[in-house]
């Protein structure tokens, strides 16, 4: 019987909107990740994302483009330590 593999591959997006820069992770299996918005003065914001099936769609549509981890990481580790966004407001 072939042992059920538990290493997933996420997915990483990337877009600017102006002065933000947005990076979104998706776990393909489970659909849920995380988003990182980066304001203009590097503050970072971090939230915890459940998608639905269609959200490569809605990435497509809104023009991200598909990236490695290395980017979203970086960003990431500069944000540890920070509130979710929505808490201690």
């Amino acid at each position: 019987m072939a042992k059920k593999s538990s290493n997933i591959v996420n997915r990483y997006f990337i877009n600017e909107f102006g002065a933000y820069k947005v990076l979104v992770q998706v776990n393909p299996v489970t659909l849920e990740g995380l988003e990182l918005i980066v304001h203009p003065d590097n503050r970072i914001e971090k939230t915890e994302m459940e998608f639905d099936e269609e959200i490569y769609d809605d990435l497509a549509e809104d023009k991200f483009e598909e990236t490695n981890g290395l980017a979203f990481n970086l960003y990431l580790s500069q944000s540890e330590g920070e509130l979710p966004a929505g808490e201690g407001e």
